[in-house]
């Protein structure tokens, strides 16, 4: 397992040419850890995504990643199929955003957010927000890691996208989503009409230090003369 951990973070960091052109062949290293039909259908995707213009290499971590996690091998395949379409769906939202020919780690990080339900257009506008020339890579980071943490993804562009306009450096917008969720923390889990509702008693009426008879004084009645008190019924 320590050798699976070791070669997945071995090809996780790449350049862009050897993601499309690998280094090594990643069918031995596969076939030592997956069973032979799954370790095919696996290489199978990382070839296709490499004639897509995908990080292919992006793949293999996956599908180490997930085997050094115990996953069962048929789960580890369904996974790589369905980053690859999420990384297709990512770099296609990115070019809609103005990113015609995005880095291989931005089509990572996309198809990362696009894989936990962000839409295409949030990508998109992620993309046209973002100052020409930065990479999106750590801002996508960002956005994903604050989906993760509750915020629904609009919210989440838009704290992102203002880091972005102030120019903020990407271990700023790493720091986001630490920031966000000691906000979230100090902030009183009921508000508005139910909070005040929570500091009303429970029933209407005059406070307790007022008399019930509202400060009148009532005094006994004096009984008629001759007669006797009336006592209370089953006392002589």
């Amino acid at each position: 397992m320590r050798t699976v951990m070791l070669l997945a973070a071995g090809v996780w960091v790449v350049s862009p040419l050897s993601a499309q052109t690998p280094a090594h062949d990643p069918s031995s290293t596969l076939e030592q850890v997956l069973p032979p039909d799954v370790a095919q259908q696996v290489l199978a995707h990382i070839a296709d995504a490499r004639s897509r213009q995908l990080p292919a290499a992006a793949l293999e971590h996956r599908a180490l990643e997930l085997t050094a996690k115990g996953v069962a091998p048929a789960e580890v395949s369904k996974a790589v199929a369905e980053q690859e379409e999420a990384m297709a769906k990512g770099k296609a939202a990115l070019a809609s955003g103005g990113r015609s020919h995005p880095s291989d780690d931005e089509v990572d990080a996309a198809g990362t957010v696009v894989g936990k339900g962000v839409d295409g257009p949030t990508v998109s506008a992620l993309a046209q927000s973002a100052p020409s020339g930065r990479s999106l890579a750590v801002p996508l980071a960002v956005l994903s890691s604050l989906v993760d943490r509750g915020l629904p993804s609009d919210a989440a562009l838009q704290k992102v996208v203002a880091r972005l306009q102030a120019h903020a450096t990407d271990q700023e917008l790493a720091d986001l989503p630490a920031q966000a969720a000691e906000g979230q923390a100090h902030k009183p889990a009921t508000t508005g009409q139910a909070l005040a509702a929570t500091k009303r008693p429970d029933h209407a009426g005059p406070p307790s230090s007022v008399p019930v008879n509202g400060g009148r004084d009532v005094r006994p009645t004096t009984p008629a003369a001759g007669g006797k008190p009336d006592h209370p019924r089953g006392r002589p």
